[in-house]
């Protein structure tokens, strides 16, 4: 079973930056996708970034798009997430989670979950 461990969630303030960090052990497989999502208040879940082991090629949610940037060590099983131009509309609960064997273009599938960190950005 996968374990994951989050961390760099914080409050911060509009047009601020922030960079998240996810650890996975148990990874099952050589080849592997590390996936983020965010759960806002009042909001449906919303897929953010995914990065595949083998080629670190990065796919973006929506809203993410020149604004987050993702990127993997694959030796490490560990994968970050640059949040830059944060607006009040980011603020959410970050979620990494892992998939097999790669994104596939999909930035909101994984086969498991980790608990996630907050961020807050204030207006």
């Amino acid at each position: 079973e996968e374990q994951f461990v989050e961390s760099g969630g914080g409050l911060v303030q509009a047009g601020g930056s922030l960079s998240l960090s996810c650890s996975v052990s148990g990874v099952r497989f050589e080849s592997y996708a590390i996936v983020w999502v965010r759960q806002g208040p009042g909001v449906p879940r919303e897929g953010v970034a995914c990065i595949s082991s083998t080629d670190r090629k990065p796919f973006y949610g929506g809203s993410a798009k020149g604004r987050f940037a993702v990127s993997i060590d694959k030796d490490k099983k560990t994968a970050s997430l640059r949040l830059t131009s944060l607006e009040p509309e980011d603020t959410a609960v970050y979620y990494c989670g892992v998939n097999y064997p790669y994104c596939g273009g999909n930035v909101d599938q994984a086969h498991s979950w980790g608990q996630g960190t907050q961020v807050t950005v204030s207006s």
